[in-house]
């Protein structure tokens, strides 16, 4: 092609803005390694959820606008909930193409991470020995009872979910996810999977500066990705990683020190039941996408924990995808829905309806100390995708999610609440 002839083609495409390369994603010690064959498939599964998301998507929208809603308007008046609008959604092609699609990257998704994972057991769970081993910082509590919210199913269609445990020792579980959560996101969780972390810190530096916490708790930390750049963020404070899950707990201990960072203890605990810390024993308790993974009898105890152990004028935290309001669509809650009926999360729907101010009145926070705001995935954009400015939504996958948080309330030299 002649050069002002290739120089033209090159101006009218537009700029790349798809998911970085597989191989860029972080390697600890503890990161499973994969064949070029094994990178490619995710970078397949990343490539085309992408497609999914920028491209078949509007396509179901349009659907909706031009014969969905259309018909169900003439047939039976306006859709009167998100519910309504899911079962017409049903019927529609553009929909089941999507869903299908979106359905079998999951799929594909955790067949190609736990077959990597699988075949390097052995390695992988010796890695996890010999970093563990004889370490007081990992407690694993014999005969533990996972709570059934986490038995019931495999979230997210993970083999085992977060807590199976296949062989003595086993790491597999959480590694699979480490290894492929790159592909459901798009790489947009950043370099290790840790771009929500990221965010939580900044949020924090930028509201509540000389903020200085001594003790800070996270609640269903899984592999603690989330948790690590908080603990970096603060080197001086002690960080409890508390998960029900073993194999999560062992491998989240194994990575942090592959990592470097020394200032996080992993706790094998339910977060419905904490008592054996002591009251207003820490300045800062933080989830991150774990309440939709509970239940709301769970949540509910949850919250009345996080009250109990946090110090006067400490602030809780949690960070999920958005609550259906009033002024969300019937059709944006109906897509949201997704991962509920489709992805094996079951609280997912009933948590976004929750009225999460209410249950942290309940759970003792004052109303003047609830806060909202919002919060992206901070990553190196000069790898990774900028999750604040990119204009595609992907409903339950994009890395930008909702804080609803508290700080509890200080009490006046008379004992008085202020």
């Amino acid at each position: 092609m002649p050069e002002d002839l290739a120089r033209s083609d090159k101006q009218a495409r537009p700029a790349y803005d798809g998911p970085p390369d597989y191989r860029l994603v972080g390697k600890h010690a503890m990161m499973p390694g994969t064949s070029h064959d094994e990178a490619e498939r995710f970078n397949f599964l990343a490539q085309m959820n992408r497609h999914l998301a920028s491209r078949v998507m509007p396509g179901v929208k349009a659907a909706f606008e031009t014969r969905v809603e259309p018909a169900h308007v003439k047939a039976q008046g306006a859709f009167r909930n998100r519910h309504e609008v899911r079962k017409a959604l049903l019927k529609d092609p553009a929909f089941q193409w999507w869903s299908a699609l979106r359905r079998a990257t999951m799929e594909q998704r955790q067949e190609a991470g736990r077959w990597v994972c699988l075949r390097q057991a052995g390695e992988l769970n010796e890695k996890a020995r010999k970093l563990t081993e004889g370490d007081p910082r990992l407690e694993l509590k014999e005969g533990f009872a996972v709570p059934r919210y986490l038995t019931a199913v495999d979230h997210h269609l993970m083999p085992g979910s977060y807590h199976t445990e296949r062989a003595p020792g086993d790491v597999t579980g959480p590694a699979n996810y480490d290894l492929g959560i790159f592909a459901t996101t798009g790489g947009a969780l950043g370099r290790y999977n840790d771009g929500g972390g990221h965010a939580v810190v900044a949020w924090v530096k930028r509201n509540l500066p000389g903020f200085a916490p001594k003790r800070i708790l996270d609640l269903g930390a899984g592999l603690g990705h989330n948790v690590l750049p908080i603990a970096q963020a603060f080197p001086e404070a002690e960080v409890v990683a508390v998960d029900a899950g073993a194999p999560m707990l062992r491998y989240g201990l194994a990575r942090a020190k592959s990592l470097g960072i020394e200032n996080v203890r992993f706790v094998q605990a339910d977060a419905e039941d904490l008592s054996r810390f002591e009251d207003e024993s820490f300045d800062w308790i933080q989830t991150t996408m774990f309440l939709h993974e509970t239940s709301k009898k769970a949540m509910e105890q949850i919250f009345a924990e996080t009250r109990r152990l946090l110090k006067p004028g400490g602030i809780v935290l949690h960070v999920e995808q958005p609550q259906y309001s009033d002024t969300m669509t019937y059709y944006e809650q109906a897509m949201r829905d997704w991962d509920a009926f489709y992805n094996n999360e079951p609280f997912w729907t009933t948590m976004h309806e929750i009225d999460l101010d209410d249950l942290m009145i309940k759970a003792g926070f004052g109303q003047e100390k609830i806060l909202h705001d919002g919060v992206a995935a901070v990553v190196d954009t000069g790898l990774f995708p900028a999750p604040d400015t990119d204009e595609v939504e992907d409903y339950g996958r994009k890395a930008a999610w909702h804080v609803i948080g508290a700080q509890k309330k200080t009490m006046k030299k008379t004992g008085e609440a202020a």
